[in-house]
C-alpha cells in the first residue's frame, strides 16, 4: 500500500466500504505514515464538524416575512393587464416552489432510503457475522504484519506456559502433528475488546489461526461454518470456551482439523 493508492481509497475507508483485506492494509500503512495518518484525522474531524447540529441556523423572522410577502397574492388593485401579469408571475412562483418542494422531497426520499439501507445492511448483521469479520481481520493482520507468533515452538509444553499471566485462562493445546496439523506457536491477540489466545497450526503451506477465549456461559454449541473473502471459518463453544478457526485451507481439511482438535482436547491426549 503506497500513499497514492491510499489517497484514492481514503473516503471509502472512512465510510467503511472496503473489504477486510484492504481495510487492514490501510490500517498498517497509517501506522507507519504520519502524513497519511494526519490527513485521515483531519478528514474525520471535518466530517464530524459538518455533521454537527451547531452549523444549522434558523432563518431570521424578517427574512421569513419577506418570503411570505413575496409569495402571497397581490392585494393592491391594478389594471387588468397588471393583474394578469401579477397572476402569471405568482403562478410561476408557485410552480417553481412546488417543483422545488417535489425535488427536495425526492432527494430526501432517496437520501433517506440510502441511509436506512446502509443502517440495515450494517446494523442487520448478526453477532457471528461481525465476529467472523473480526477473526478474518486478525488472521490477515498476523500474516501481513509478520506477527504470527509471540512464542514460536512446536512443543505444546513450551507454548502453553507462555500464556500464563498474560490471559485469565489456560487454553487446551493438543499436539496434532501426527495427524498432519503440527503446532507452530502461539501469540496474544485481541478480539471482542479482550485479549485472546491465538494458536497457530499449519497444514503444508497453509496457516490455521485458532482464537480461544472464555465464553459468556458454559453452554456447549455445535460447530458452525462460515466463508468470507476466500477464507473458511469454523466456530464452536465447548466447556465454557469459545473457539474460532480461520484459514485458506479447503473446507474438508479444516473440518478434519476441528474434529481432531476436539477429540484430543476432550480426551486430554497430547
Amino acid at each position: 500500500m503506497n500513499c497514492s493508492t491510499l489517497q484514492e481509497l481514503m473516503h471509502p475507508f472512512i465510510d467503511g466500504e472496503l473489504d477486510v483485506v484492504r481495510h487492514v492494509e490501510i490500517e498498517e500503512h497509517l501506522k507507519d505514515c504520519e502524513s497519511c495518518a494526519e490527513q485521515e484525522r483531519q478528514l474525520r474531524s471535518l466530517r464530524a464538524t459538518i455533521a454537527s447540529a451547531s452549523l444549522g441556523y434558523p432563518a431570521p423572522a424578517a427574512l421569513c416575512e419577506k418570503i411570505r410577502s413575496a409569495v402571497a397574492a397581490p392585494s393592491i388593485a391594478r389594471t387588468d393587464f397588471d393583474t394578469a401579469a401579477a397572476r402569471t408571475r405568482h403562478a410561476r412562483r408557485r410552480s417553481t416552489l412546488q417543483f422545488a418542494a417535489i425535488a427536495a422531497g425526492l432527494l430526501l426520499l432517496v437520501g433517506g432510503s440510502a441511509v436506512v439501507g446502509s443502517l440495515f445492511s450494517k446494523g442487520g448483521a448478526s453477532a457471528d457475522d461481525r465476529l467472523a469479520e473480526a477473526v478474518i481481520a486478525g488472521h490477515v493482520r498476523s500474516l501481513q504484519a509478520d506477527h504470527l507468533f509471540d512464542v514460536a515452538s512446536t512443543d505444546r509444553h513450551t507454548v502453553k506456559p507462555w500464556f500464563k499471566g498474560k490471559i485469565d485462562f489456560s487454553p487446551e493445546i493438543p499436539d496434532l502433528a501426527s495427524d498432519g496439523f503440527p503446532l507452530s506457536g502461539g501469540r496474544l491477540d485481541y478480539l471482542v475488546d479482550r485479549p485472546v489466545a491465538a494458536l497457530v497450526y499449519s497444514r503444508a503451506m497453509h496457516t490455521i489461526n485458532l482464537f480461544i477465549w472464555p465464553a459468556a456461559d458454559r453452554k456447549d454449541k455445535p460447530v458452525r461454518s462460515h466463508a468470507r473473502q476466500g477464507f473458511h471459518l469454523r466456530n464452536w463453544q465447548k466447556s465454557g470456551m469459545t473457539y474460532w478457526a480461520v484459514t485458506d485451507l479447503n473446507e474438508q481439511e479444516l473440518d478434519d482439523f476441528v474434529r481432531l482438535f476436539q477429540e484430543h482436547a476432550v480426551s486430554g491426549q497430547p
